[in-house]
């Protein structure tokens, strides 16, 4: 007897993707009804969640309850919070996890977290077995709007970010808005940049809005759920259109090749910078070079700089507390960016509000002077 009961989300994002399409359910409780969600869509009746040491006390066993009360066997995992999770050796004890469960290819691997917790679970589930199902329950902005969706998983290496992994789309992902009520602020404002970013690559009038709305979204609400929502419908169009990232895909790294950079440059140390500031001083400095190689006016990065000031978030690569970053340093993280094609540089870059477009064969000469002037400005 199916005793699953599903929620009834705030909103509901389809991605079409064939055999591998998905929904992505944005609402509040999402956690509290995942069991029925899950047991509505896939056949497996066994899971293995992965969770890191911040979020199991607040949503785990909320969880767990949730499986077991739709008939789902659940074991999980618990890791330690932060970039430095998404390495080798937790990989390898995600996949001894799921194997030690006898997950089959019809159960599921669940990442409950943000995006480390997203990327390195995905990145399990795309090799156990040679692929499992997969559940995305993001519990940060960052996650909901971006690293949940789409199918891009990963971890680290000494050489960059993200340079091993698959592509393993989830087959399910919920948003518990309510979720994002145990953020600290400086979290949010992190996933807010990736927010802001859909504005900026080809909807200005989203970025307009949030301009006005800022302040709404952040309060949470109807204003808040509208933002994920419009959010999540940016990135899976384009996914639709470049699963795999060879073309159009990459406007959605925005900012990313300079805020992958400055990650690496700090060691991946969340005291000093997390991904979504990154993502923040990467985007300013994304408008600044477009201006500088007259591609954009000035006014366009200013009036960028100043709605991520007015929410909190870090624009210029002094604000970066602690030692200061050496430009060859910066190039090198540069050079190991997966964009990298050829030995050419590849850059978003833009011009003007919502006009950004891909630029693969940037001066490494213009970078490096641009990013000297940038550490001092």
């Amino acid at each position: 007897m199916n005793t699953a009961v599903e929620s009834n989300p705030d909103r509901l994002v389809h991605v079409p993707l064939g055999e591998r399409a998905y929904d992505i359910l944005i609402g509040p409780d999402l956690i509290a009804h995942a069991g029925g969600e899950i047991t509505a869509r896939l056949k497996g009746r066994k899971a293995a969640i992965v969770t890191d040491e911040h979020v199991a006390p607040l949503y785990l066993e909320a969880l767990m309850d949730s499986l077991q009360t739709d008939g789902i066997e659940a074991v999980s995992l618990t890791l330690p919070a932060g970039e430095k999770t998404k390495s080798v050796e937790p990989l390898m004890a995600v996949c001894d996890m799921a194997l030690s469960a006898r997950i089959e290819r019809n159960d599921c691997i669940i990442a409950l977290g943000g995006g480390v917790i997203g990327d390195l679970a995905g990145f399990a589930a795309g090799i156990v077995r040679r692929g499992v199902r997969f559940v995305q329950i993001p519990t940060t902005l960052l996650s909901q709007v971006d690293s949940s969706v789409g199918g891009k998983t990963g971890i680290n290496t000494r050489h960059g970010k993200n340079l091993l992994g698959v592509f393993h789309q989830p087959d399910l992902v919920l948003s518990d808005t309510r979720a994002l009520d145990s953020l600290s602020e400086r979290e949010f404002r992190a996933g807010y940049a990736e927010v802001a970013k859909y504005g900026l690559i080809d909807k200005p009038d989203f970025f307009e809005w949030l301009e006005r709305n800022w302040q709404a979204v952040f309060a949470g609400g109807s204003a808040r759920a509208e933002a994920i929502a419009v959010s999540c419908q940016a990135k899976a169009d384009v996914v639709v259109e470049d699963e795999r990232e060879t073309g159009r895909r990459a406007l959605l790294n925005l900012g990313h090749t300079f805020g992958h950079a400055l990650e690496a440059a700090t060691h991946y140390d969340s005291s000093r910078l997390v991904h979504g500031e990154g993502v923040a001083i990467g985007m300013v400095l994304a408008h600044r070079f477009s201006a500088r190689l007259n591609l954009a006016s000035p006014d366009d990065a200013a009036r960028v700089e100043a709605h991520l000031q007015a929410v909190g978030l870090p624009t210029r690569i002094l604000d970066i507390p602690g030692e200061g970053l050496p430009t060859e340093v910066l190039m090198n993280a540069i050079a190991q960016d997966k964009k990298v094609k050829g030995g050419q540089l590849t850059f978003i870059l833009t011009r003007g509000i919502g006009q950004s477009f891909i630029a693969d064969d940037v001066p490494a000469s213009e970078v490096q002077s641009f990013l000297e002037e940038m550490r001092k400005a």
